[in-house]
C-alpha cells in the first residue's frame, strides 16, 4: 500500500464494531466509517453506503468492509473499469470470522488479507493460484521494485502454472522464500536490473527503482531521451532531485508528474553531478552526466523519502458548514495527507478524527495572521500543512489572511511554498439550500463585524445594496461587543424593503442542533440572533410558500420586475 492513504474501515451497524477495532489496533491510522443512526462510536458518520464507498475507492483509499462481499461487488461493478489501478477491496465477516480479498490483487490485497486474518486469528480466502502455488505475487513486486509489463507478466505466470521451471537472474531478494521451481536451464527467467531491455515472452522483466536524476532544467521527454542513450530503463527512475532554489519551477513538477515520480530538493553546493552525488549514501554503480543532467545508478533501490526534502506544501481548505457529507472530496484528501494541521481550536476538532502522527496547531480564533505566518514556516520546511476554515475559506477566512501574510513577506522559503485554496460550502450558501433558494438572484454578502473595517463602511455598503434591492446575506450579525449593530443594519435595510420581506435565520446549519426559520423584516428583532445565525434578507420579489411536510420554501427567482408572460 505504498503512497496510498491508510485504510478505510466500513461498517453498517454496532454488531461490527467490535471486529472493526480488532482491525483498527492492526492499522492505527485507519478510520471507521459508521451509518449514521446505526453506529455508535465511529471516527466518521455517513449517510449512505454506496457513495462512500465509491467516493473512498476513487480515491485510492484501501477499502476493508465489514459486510457480504456481494453488496461492496455490486457497489463498485460500475467502477472496475481497468484491472491493475484499483486500490485493495476486502469484505469481512462482521464477526471476524472470514477475510475474503475482492480487488487490487496488483496492489497488495492478499497481503493486507493475510495481515487482517492474522489479527483476527481466522484464514484467510485467497483465491489467486499464483500466489496460492509459489507464496507470493510476482506481478506485484514489493516497494522499491517495478514490474515492465503487466500483460506478458500474466503469460509469463500462466506459463509457470503450466508446470515451465524458471531461472532467476540478478538481485530479488524477497524470492528467496518463494516456491518457485527454479532450474538454472530453464527457458523462463525472472530479469531483474536497471537495463533498459526489450521485452521478450519468456522473461518477466522486474525493474529495481536504483536511479535518481539530478538536473537545473529539462522536461520528461529529455529525461526520457538521457535514460534511453545510458541505456537505463525509465521504470528503474526513483525521483528527480533539484536545487532547492528550483522549487517552484513548473516545468520541473510537470515532468515528475507525467515521470509519475518523487521531486526532491537539496541546496546546490557544485555541478548537477555533485548534487546527485551529495543525495544518495548508497554505494554507486554509475553516473551518467552533462551539463544540466545527471544520473545516478546506486547498488540498491532507492527510498526517495530519505533524499532531500519535498516543496513544502500549503492549502488553506473549507470544511463547509459542519456536516461531513458536505465537505468536498478534495478537502477530506488533503486532510488525510496533512502532516499539520492549524487552526481555531473549534474548526480544528470539526476536521478530526486525525493520525496520531498528525500534529494540531489550535490558536484562538482572532490570531489569524500569526496562524498564516505560522503555516509558512512549517510548510518552508518541505511539510503538508493544512489551514483550517469553516465554510469556504474565500469568505471572511483564512484564505485571504494567509494570502495578505505571503503578501508581506520576501522570504523566498515562503514563495517556494506549493499554495492551494480548497472551497467549501460557505454558511450563507448552505443556509439558503435549507430554506430553498433565497439568493436564487443577485446577492451581497457582508460581515457585520467592524474589527477590521470602520463602521462607517458597513453602513454606506448596507445602504448601496439594499438600495440596488440585492438579497442579503449576513455574516459576523451580532455580540456582546456589538450588541447595537445589527439594529441598526436592519434601520437602514428597511428604508428600502417592506416589513414584509422574507428573512431566513439559519443557526448552526450542518451542526447538530441546527435550526431554520423564516420571519419578515417587520418581525425581526436582534434578540432572535446571535453569532452563530446566519441572516439573508430577501429583495422585492423574493416569495415564500408553504412545504407539504411543515414549513416554508423560500426562494428569489431568476427573473426580475412583472414575471415573463404575466
Amino acid at each position: 500500500m505504498s503512497g496510498r492513504p491508510a485504510p478505510a474501515i466500513v461498517i453498517l451497524g454496532n454488531g461490527s464494531l467490535a471486529t472493526a477495532r480488532r482491525i483498527q489496533q492492526r492499522y492505527p491510522d485507519a478510520l471507521i466509517y459508521g451509518l449514521a443512526g446505526r453506529v455508535d462510536g465511529a471516527d466518521r458518520s455517513y449517510q449512505e453506503f454506496g457513495a462512500t464507498l465509491r467516493e473512498l475507492y476513487q480515491q485510492d483509499t484501501p477499502i476493508i468492509a465489514l459486510c457480504a462481499a456481494g453488496i461492496v461487488i455490486r457497489t463498485l461493478a460500475p467502477l472496475l473499469l481497468e484491472k491493475g489501478a484499483e486500490p485493495p477491496v476486502l469484505a469481512v465477516a462482521e464477526d471476524g470470522s472470514a477475510v475474503v480479498p475482492l480487488l487490487g490483487g496488483l496492489g497488495g490485497v492478499n497481503r493486507l488479507a493475510r495481515e487482517i486474518a492474522a489479527a483476527l486469528e481466522v484464514s484467510p480466502a485467497i483465491t489467486t493460484s499464483g500466489e496460492l502455488r509459489f507464496g507470493t505475487c510476482l506481478l506485484n513486486p514489493p516497494s522499491g521494485y517495478a514490474l515492465g509489463d503487466l500483460e506478458l507478466g500474466k503469460r509469463f505466470v500462466s506459463d509457470l502454472l503450466s508446470g515451465e521451471t524458471v531461472r532467476v537472474e540478478g538481485a530479488a531478494p524477497w524470492l528467496a522464500d518463494a516456491q518457485l521451481p527454479q532450474d538454472l536451464q530453464a527457458r523462463l527467467a525472472i530479469h531483474v536490473g536497471h537495463a533498459a531491455r526489450q521485452a521478450d515472452a519468456n522473461e518477466l522483466l522486474i525493474y529495481p527503482r536504483n536511479v535518481l536524476v539530478a538536473l537545473t532544467a529539462g522536461s520528461a521527454q529529455a529525461i526520457r531521451a538521457a535514460l534511453h542513450e545510458a541505456n537505463i530503463a525509465v521504470q528503474s527512475l526513483a525521483c528527480l532531485l533539484a536545487d532547492e532554489s528550483d522549487m517552484a519551477n513548473p516545468t520541473l513538477r510537470e515532468a515528475a508528474l507525467e515521470l509519475d515520480v518523487p521531486l526532491r530538493f537539496n541546496p546546490r553546493s557544485g555541478s548537477v553531478l555533485e548534487l546527485g552525488r551529495s543525495a544518495v549514501s548508497a554505494p554507486l554503480s554509475e553516473i551518467a552526466v552533462n551539463d544540466s543532467l545527471a544520473i545516478v545508478v546506486a547498488a540498491e533501490p532507492l527510498d526517495p523519502l530519505l533524499i532531500g526534502r519535498p516543496r513544502g506544501r500549503l492549502a488553506v481548505i473549507g470544511l463547509g458548514p459542519g456536516a461531513a457529507e458536505l465537505m468536498v472530496p478534495a478537502v477530506k484528501a488533503e486532510l488525510a495527507r496533512a502532516n499539520d494541521v492549524l487552526g481555531y481550536e473549534t474548526y480544528v476538532r470539526m476536521a478530526g478524527p486525525f493520525r496520531a502522527d498528525q500534529v494540531l496547531h489550535c490558536t484562538d480564533n482572532r490570531e489569524e495572521m500569526q496562524r498564516a505566518r505560522h503555516a509558512f514556516e512549517l510548510a518552508a520546511q518541505g511539510r503538508s500543512v493544512v489551514v483550517v476554515s469553516s465554510g469556504d475559506p474565500g469568505v471572511f477566512a483564512m484564505a485571504a489572511a494567509v494570502l495578505e501574510a505571503l503578501h508581506e513577506s520576501s522570504d523566498t522559503h515562503w514563495h517556494n511554498v506549493e499554495l492551494e485554496m480548497l472551497p467549501g460550502v460557505s454558511a450563507s450558501l448552505a443556509t439558503a439550500a435549507q430554506a430553498g433558494a433565497p439568493l436564487g438572484h443577485d446577492f451581497c454578502v457582508m460581515s457585520l463585524s467592524d474589527n477590521l473595517k470602520p463602521w462607517s463602511i458597513i453602513e454606506k455598503r448596507l445602504d448601496l445594496a439594499a438600495q440596488a434591492d440585492l438579497a442579503l446575506a449576513f455574516y459576523n450579525p451580532i455580540s456582546r461587543s456589538r450588541p447595537w449593530q445589527l439594529g441598526r443594519a436592519l434601520e437602514i435595510v428597511a428604508q428600502h424593503r417592506t416589513a414584509e420581506t422574507p428573512v431566513v435565520l439559519g443557526r448552526d446549519i450542518g451542526r447538530p442542533g441546527q435550526t431554520l426559520r423564516v420571519t419578515t423584516l417587520g418581525q425581526l428583532t436582534p434578540d432572535q440572533v446571535d453569532m452563530r445565525t446566519m441572516v439573508l434578507i430577501g429583495s422585492s420579489t423574493t416569495c415564500v410558500f408553504p412545504r407539504a411536510g411543515g414549513g416554508e420554501w423560500v426562494y428569489t427567482p431568476r427573473w426580475y420586475g412583472d414575471k415573463p408572460g404575466s
